[in-house]
């Protein structure tokens, strides 16, 4: 008697290798632009100069961050904070409105796959030379083929990391230190580190990024209704699907089943099944459809951006975007504009000048000779504007409190420092008691800031 098999089952499906056609179209032109656009600033930022500093610069050595004439410091952190916040609330309105267009179109994954993409098929040819070109065996061809494709990627890939880390290295010093093989040990791992995530995510993993890595795709429903705008197939139009030319008025559905959708998507996915997490939103198919219907003779639009409230009530376009502005966008938009609102009110009334005031806890208030009382400090200036000032230190609070020695300080532009101040006020009763510091801009006296701290009298003998 033969034992029973037993079944195997596999938790993981093999991947198999996704080869996209190109697309052309107005979408694809409007990723390219993206693209383009993205692209740009990314590479061109670091090398802008604004006063004679790179304009953009985390400079975490010295823990200063430069974005043009502003300079922030860790103590700033709110304003990454709010930053964060008003990003998250953009991606929120934008995903309620018109779905994973942010995916589609900038998302740096879309943006490096679409780059890789464009130097595998200058170099291997259209999609089906690829398909042809993995299928053969190895040979001259095929290895000095891929050969040239992995350098271009790796080329692009150290760039984007050197790219990358000029954002917090000064960019100059860094490409200098690679012309001369003389890089920093950390800039050497960020850069490499950077590049070849870059070649791994956008050359090798795709689509598996987007299908299994990333977040977005998991809790993106939470943001959709059925007022949002995603990219669809129109199968009370499409169906039945079949081969060759539709006569005008016949039963066939507009479907020509040429599969040129599945072959354009970078997810692999047939959109026709409906709508998929697996689905960036890119229009790919979109445009293959419509270069399709031309060719047939019927009018565009069976996969389109469109709603699911549209499809079932046959909406045109014009009730489409009368349905955008509904509550639930409403209130985004009003949440994201206060929140930008408020931080562009906290940047225009921030302080370009910062002072802490610590005590000298190693010193306790001592008599002088001339029978007052003196108390050591050190004072934490920070300047954190594009210019250097000049600053008068005044002391009040205490009958007599005055400031012992020089009272102004020069501090240089987007610098700190640390300065000793001798305070001397009339004796009183013993104990500790509260002064004023007023650290002021003698360029700018409307530049005053006021810090509190303890000034102690020391018992009698």
């Amino acid at each position: 008697m033969n034992a029973p098999r037993e079944a195997v089952v596999r938790m993981y499906a093999p991947r198999e290798a996704i080869h996209p056609r190109e697309a052309t179209g107005r979408h694809a032109s409007l990723r390219w632009a993206c693209v383009w656009l993205t692209q740009l600033l990314f590479y061109g930022l670091p090398w802008l100069r604004y006063n004679g500093r790179q304009a953009v610069l985390f400079d975490l050595g010295s823990r200063q961050f430069h974005l043009f004439g502003l300079v922030f410091w860790p103590q700033d952190f709110i304003y990454l904070a709010g930053l964060l916040i008003v990003c998250a609330y953009a991606l929120f309105l934008v995903t309620t409105v018109a779905g994973r267009v942010w995916c589609g179109f900038a998302c740096p994954q879309t943006v490096y796959t679409e780059l890789f993409l464009w130097i595998e098929r200058r170099i291997e040819g259209a999609r089906s030379a690829r398909i042809r070109l993995d299928r053969q065996p190895w040979n001259l061809e095929k290895i000095g083929k891929k050969a040239a494709k992995h350098a271009a990627w790796l080329a692009l890939a150290l760039w984007t990391g050197l790219s990358f880390v000029g954002y917090f290295t000064p960019v100059a010093s860094l490409v200098a230190g690679v012309r001369h093989l003389d890089l920093g040990r950390w800039e050497t791992f960020w850069v490499l580190f950077y590049g070849l995530a870059t070649y791994g995510n956008a050359g090798w993993l795709r689509e598996q990024v987007c299908k299994y890595m990333c977040p977005y795709a998991r809790f993106q429903s939470a943001m959709f209704d059925k007022d949002t705008l995603i990219v669809t197939y129109d199968r009370a139009r499409g169906e039945p699907r079949g081969p060759g030319m539709r006569a005008p008025g016949g039963e066939a559905g507009d479907c020509i089943d040429c599969t040129l959708c599945v072959q354009v998507c970078p997810t692999g996915i047939d959109i026709r099944r409906g709508l998929q997490y697996e689905c960036i939103g890119c229009a790919a198919c979109v445009d293959a459809c419509n270069t399709v219907m031309d060719k047939v003779g019927q009018p565009r639009g069976l996969i389109r951006y469109a709603t699911e409230h549209a499809l079932a009530r046959g909406w045109d376009a014009a009730q489409v975007r009368r349905r955008l502005l509904r509550p639930r966008v409403i209130g985004y938009a009003a949440v994201l504009a206060l929140m930008a609102g408020a931080m562009a009110f906290a940047l225009a009334l921030r302080v370009p000048l910062k002072v802490d005031v610590i005590r000298d806890r190693g010193a306790m208030g001592r008599e002088a000779g001339d029978g007052r009382v003196e108390n050591v400090y050190r004072l934490q200036l920070m300047n954190t504007g594009g210019e250097a000032r000049l600053l008068r230190i005044a002391v009040a609070g205490l009958p007599g409190a005055a400031v012992v020695g020089e009272d102004r300080v020069e501090i240089g532009a987007a610098a700190a420092r640390a300065l000793p101040v001798r305070v001397r006020a009339e004796r009183g009763p013993a104990g500790a008691r509260r002064i004023v510091f007023t650290v002021t801009a003698l360029d700018d006296p409307a530049l005053t800031v006021r810090e509190e701290a303890a000034f102690i009298v020391p018992h009698r003998d």
